[in-house]
């Protein structure tokens, strides 16, 4: 005769409502993460930050790797609780050389400060923040994967969606 089990043995439960409820959850965490980060990158830019970015039409950064990295450690400082090369493109802003260069950037993955000419095209989804740079008014433009957020010489930001 079979003997009864008391106390039966708890299975995972794999069915497709309880793998539907786990892929909701996951869902509900990265919209979390989202809003989170997007609150971080909202915030006013501190000071620190702004006099950096400021420095950048000084010149000699172009040919100085030292340079280069102070500005691009002064990016991620910034943004400590993030990874910012994985959703920052780069930075674009107004460049005061004179002659016909409009805007420089910076790109923040390769490290790289270069500046532009009237008509010669940014790099890496960057061109979007161009007439921004030139007619918005910002200091600087910060190119992000979902958006730009432009930012006043005060350092606030405002959220320019793509």
């Amino acid at each position: 005769m079979p003997k009864p089990l008391l106390h039966r043995p708890q299975m995972q439960n794999n069915t497709p409502l309880h793998a539907a409820q786990t892929q909701q959850q996951k869902q509900n965490a990265q919209q979390m993460d989202k809003l989170k980060l997007d609150r971080l990158l909202r915030k006013p830019r501190s000071k620190e930050y702004m006099q950096v970015m400021r420095k950048l039409d000084v010149g000699g950064h172009v040919h100085n790797q030292h340079k280069v990295d102070e500005i691009v450690d002064a990016i991620r400082n910034e943004f400590p609780d993030v990874e910012i090369s994985g959703i920052l493109f780069g930075i674009v802003s107004p460049c005061c050389l004179g002659g016909s260069y409009e805007v420089h950037t910076i790109d923040v993955a390769g490290q790289i400060i270069e500046h532009y000419q009237v008509g010669q095209i940014l790099p890496d989804g960057l061109e979007r923040a161009r007439s921004l740079a030139i007619h918005g008014g910002y200091d600087f433009i910060e190119v992000y994967v979902d958006c730009c957020r432009a930012v006043s010489a005060d350092g606030t930001v405002s959220v320019i969606p793509v």
